[in-house]
């Protein structure tokens, strides 16, 4: 089969991971089957139109994969460019914000199919049937322009991600991203999807809850052969939540430790599901090559958890997760929410304070506080629109909504001035304010 694909990341705040792993993925059905892709990461690629330019001439279409945020301003501006030079180039607009919002995303003028959700198997279909001139109602997944009017093929089935062949590595200019970030990094992918239903989480709008993982030998087979062929020393796990099947993460941290090839690896976990891992375990981690984890703990008041439906999240759990990583000599990132939908200032001040106490007993702890973010498609938003959150009502206006953005109409002005003296008293040096706690109690007391 022949014919090409462009397949485009845009660039995004803070320095890229590596490749890009969903337009890696994408490719892959694609590659095997005889086609020729070009993908462009933004990121790397600083004159990416030019490239864009001299690539599009021969093109059966181009893919743009994109988040919520400032990633969707990129997007329009290259899917206009192309359009000005090929307009009978199908655009296509895949990812997690297409995917949450496939009618709003197909209102834009210069976007002509969004692929919803899994892509491998969907932009595979649709270049060929694209290719071949053919209708599109056929392919599952997808949504496109036809006739003036927006059609919503069904959902294309959830499949099992084993059934894939490994993303296409091999187009990852791993000595690019090294002259970027001065670090040789492989972003890898070894599940997808978490069981728990936090509320203000897309993940299980977009994956339903179901956990989709790779085998632990398939994952161990193509990570250390990763390593050793592009001499890589990170590799950044992007599962949402890596040890959802306790026995298959420490079964991989087995093969890694046997295999005797070294590498750093990072992963993101729930604090509960690292509390069923025994300290040897914990230790097991950390002999394969676990540096750091990040844990979605979010807040210390036990009436906010509620809110935020985190029934698996349990405060001493965040105790016990520092131990057995401090015991292990792993570094720990816990991220906070804050201005949650009915969080008091009373709660704000429950977290602070046991992240305080936990600080002061563990010095491998750090934090990572941001404002919530009222991301598409999360469950709470009919509360959020009473509570008078402005829903964006075009794909362009959500480029305003990315991390660390404060869209709440209940944390502004004092309110929003307190907790910002709050917050930076928490995040005093922690090597000595946090450590000793004074500086830090006595701060917080002043300010409340």
């Amino acid at each position: 089969m022949t014919g090409k694909v462009i397949l485009f990341h845009p660039p995004y705040d803070g320095p890229p991971l590596g490749p890009p792993l969903s337009l890696l993925s994408l490719a892959s059905p694609l590659v095997h089957a005889g086609m020729s892709v070009c993908i462009v990461d933004g990121s790397i690629e600083p004159d990416f139109k030019s490239v864009l330019a001299r690539e599009i001439r021969d093109a059966v279409c181009l893919g743009i994969s994109l988040l919520t945020g400032r990633m969707i301003l990129c997007a329009i501006d290259v899917a206009q460019f192309v359009r000005q030079l090929r307009p009978e180039v199908p655009i296509i607009f895949g990812g997690w914000h297409p995917s949450l919002l496939p009618e709003q995303t197909l209102k834009e003028d210069r976007v002509d199919i969004v692929a919803r959700g899994q892509g491998e198997r969907t932009l595979f279909e649709t270049v060929i049937q694209l290719q071949e001139k053919k209708s599109l109602e056929s392919v599952q997944g997808i949504s496109f322009k036809a006739e003036g009017r927006s059609i919503h093929n069904p959902d294309r089935p959830v499949e099992n991600i084993n059934n894939f062949p490994p993303p296409a590595f091999e187009m990852g200019n791993f000595d690019a991203y090294e002259r970027v970030t001065g670090v040789r990094k492989l972003p890898y992918a070894s599940s997808l999807g978490c069981p728990y239903a936090c509320h203000y989480c897309t993940d299980q709008v977009f994956y339903n809850r179901r956990f989709n993982a790779y085998t632990a030998a398939r994952v161990v087979a193509e990570v250390t052969d990763l390593v050793s062929r592009y001499r890589l020393t990170d590799v950044a796990l992007l599962d949402s939540n890596f040890p959802v099947n306790v026995k298959r993460a420490v079964e991989i941290a087995s093969g890694f430790i046997q295999s005797g090839i070294k590498f750093r690896w990072t992963f993101q976990a729930s604090t509960d599901l690292l509390c069923r891992m025994t300290d040897d375990e914990v230790r097991m981690l950390a002999e394969s090559g676990v540096a750091h984890m990040g844990f979605g703990t979010e807040s210390a008041s036990e009436e906010v958890l509620q809110l935020m439906n985190k029934k698996h999240q349990r405060i001493d759990e965040m105790f016990e997760t520092a131990r057995k990583a401090n015991v292990a000599g792993i570094r720990v990132t816990f991220n906070l929410i804050l201005g949650y939908p009915g969080e008091s200032e009373k709660d704000r001040l429950d977290t602070f304070r046991t992240m305080t106490q936990i600080s002061r007993m563990y010095s491998n702890v750090r934090f990572s506080p941001n404002i919530f973010t009222p991301y598409p498609g999360i469950p709470i938003w009919p509360q959020l629109r009473e509570m008078g959150v402005k829903e964006p009502q075009s794909l362009e206006e959500w480029a305003d909504v990315s991390l660390g953005s404060n869209h709440l109409p209940w944390l502004q002005g004092e309110d929003l001035r307190r907790l910002s003296e709050m917050l930076q008293y928490f995040m005093l040096d922690t090597r000595r304010s946090l450590l000793t706690g004074q500086e830090l109690n006595r701060g917080l007391q002043e300010v409340c």
